[in-house]
């Protein structure tokens, strides 16, 4: 069973900074593109990073060390607006030669609180 693991998530006070990682195992992180989502309150799921590396907003990083087949997500300067369950998904990157069994898996999200 595929398995991608999340930490990282709490509260934070606005311009504060976190570091969300996602672990898997060594077979998934090989071969799968890893990307992040995010879901507000009342909202749909929004892509922050996708799994071809393209990040979607200035303030965040996505980066991987592939020693530990983690894939991390910085974020700064954060606002009240990114309070939301942040999702950690491993799918196929075509173009990378990613694979991923052609089949997308999901993080259990971790809860990120930014307040004022």
């Amino acid at each position: 069973q595929v398995q991608l693991v999340e930490s990282g998530g709490g509260s934070v006070q606005a311009g504060g900074s976190l570091r969300l990682s996602c672990r898997t195992s060594a077979v998934v992180f090989s071969n799968c593109g890893m990307g992040w989502y995010r879901q507000a309150p009342g909202k749909e799921r929004e892509l922050v990073s996708s799994i071809n590396g393209e990040i979607k907003m200035g303030r965040f990083t996505a980066s991987q060390d592939n020693a530990a087949n983690t894939a991390y997500l910085q974020m700064n300067n954060l606002t009240t607006s990114d309070t939301a369950v942040y999702y950690c998904v491993a799918g196929p990157h075509y173009s990378n030669g990613h694979y991923c069994g052609g089949k997308t898996y999901w993080g259990q999200g971790t809860q990120v609180t930014v307040s004022s």
